[in-house]
């Protein structure tokens, strides 16, 4: 009688526990057919978080002030074509350089250790800060840093800067090298 009284409590344990994997099956289901359902935040993958992103962003009617906007997004300056002088090359590319990002490579003269360039650069970096100069600086090698500009206009004004400092050996800009006041090239006068 024990046993049976065993089994029969068993096999109700079991058919309750397949009633309620099932049950909760068939919520799950409805829950993905409902379009309007929400899903636990703790479930959200990558594309979730992303679809939910460009919800936002499309549901979001106020527009960012230009300055705020990321550098791909912003509208590009116009060039007055009547402020060009033709032979003033530096001058034309100023100009066509205003709020883009440019790129400067700057050689240390002698032959530096990565720290020793680092300290160096760093001089200069801070001395172009306190000048209200935006510039990023990475070390590439012992003796090479780039800067980078978010505003390519100012790199000629930089550039000048530079090469009047006594550890600089030379300055690239859009792949025109200038020599440094620590030069070994001679200088080339036009």
């Amino acid at each position: 009688m024990k046993f049976f009284v065993f089994c029969l409590f068993f096999l109700f344990i079991a058919l309750f526990v397949t009633y309620s994997v099932a049950d909760s099956n068939q919520n799950k289901e409805k829950t993905k057919n409902q379009p309007g359902k929400k899903k636990d935040i703790t479930d959200y993958n990558d594309a979730d978080v992303e679809r939910l992103f460009d919800q936002w962003e499309e549901n979001d009617e106020e527009e960012l002030p230009e300055d705020e906007k990321p550098a791909y997004l912003r509208k590009q300056p116009n060039i007055d074509l009547s402020q060009l002088d033709p032979s003033d090359p530096e001058g034309m590319l100023k100009l066509s350089k205003k709020s883009k990002t440019v790129m400067m490579f700057v050689q240390v003269s002698g032959d530096p250790e990565q720290r020793e360039t680092e300290q160096v650069t760093s001089l200069w970096q801070s001395q172009l800060f306190n000048a209200n100069y935006e510039v990023n600086r990475f070390v590439v090698d012992s003796n090479r840093v780039i800067f980078l500009l978010n505003d390519g206009s100012k790199a000629w004004e930089i550039k000048d800067f530079l090469i009047k400092q006594d550890r600089c050996e030379e300055v690239t800009i859009e792949g025109k090298s200038y020599p440094g006041k620590a030069s070994k090239k001679p200088k080339i006068e036009l």
